[in-house]
C-alpha cells in the first residue's frame, strides 16, 4: 500500500543527507529482514554525502543547544584555521549542558561563531575554562581528553 508514503519519502531525504542508506520495504511479514536478504522486493535511497561531512552537517542543524561557551580572540582565530577548542580559550561558560550535547561558540561579543559537541559539561568547563590542558585531571580528578571541543565535532558558522 501506499499509505504515508509522502512521510516515507520525507523520511528518506533526511536519512540520506545525513550519510546513511534507507529502505522501503513490506514488513507486515514475519522475518521481513530475512526476505529483503533473500531478495524480496523494495526501494533504496542511497545516501548522498560522505558520514563526516553529513555529521558536520547534522552539528550545525542543532536548533537546540541547552548552552554555549564564549571564547577569547585567540581561541576564535585557531577555532577558524582548524583547530579544536581548548579551555585555555574560554572566558565564559552560559547554560547548562552535558558531555555530548552540541553546544554555541560565541565570541567575545556574542556572535555564534561556531557549533559542538562537547566534551565536559558546564559545570566541569566552568571549573577548567582558562586552564591549560594539562590542568584538567588534576582540577576535575579526571579527563576526557585535552580539548572542550575536537574539531572533528566542530562546525564554524
Amino acid at each position: 500500500s501506499n499509505g504515508g508514503m509522502k512521510t516515507k519519502l520525507e523520511a528518506a531525504q533526511i536519512v540520506t543527507k545525513s550519510g546513511t542508506h534507507m529502505v522501503i520495504a513490506k514488513g507486515v511479514e514475519r522475518h521481513a529482514l530475512q526476505a529483503l536478504r533473500d531478495g524480496a522486493r523494495c526501494t533504496w535511497f542511497v545516501a548522498d554525502t560522505e558520514p563526516k561531512v553529513a555529521r558536520k552537517h547534522w552539528i550545525a542543524s542543532a536548533v537546540h543547544v541547552p548552552g554555549a561557551v564564549v571564547v577569547d580572540a585567540g581561541a576564535a582565530r585557531a577555532l577558524a584555521s582548524g583547530k579544536s577548542l581548548l579551555p585555555a580559550g574560554v572566558v565564559r561558560v552560559e547554560g547548562s549542558f552535558d558531555r555530548g550535547d552540541t553546544i554555541a561558540i560565541k565570541s567575545e561579543v556574542g556572535t555564534v561563531i561556531a557549533k559542538g559537541i562537547t566534551h565536559y559539561s558546564a559545570e566541569e568547563t566552568r571549573s577548567i575554562r582558562g586552564e591549560k590542558s594539562s590542568s584538567i585531571a588534576r582540577i576535575l580528578g579526571h579527563q576526557q581528553g585535552p580539548n572542550l571541543i575536537h574539531r572533528d565535532d566542530l562546525v564554524m558558522l
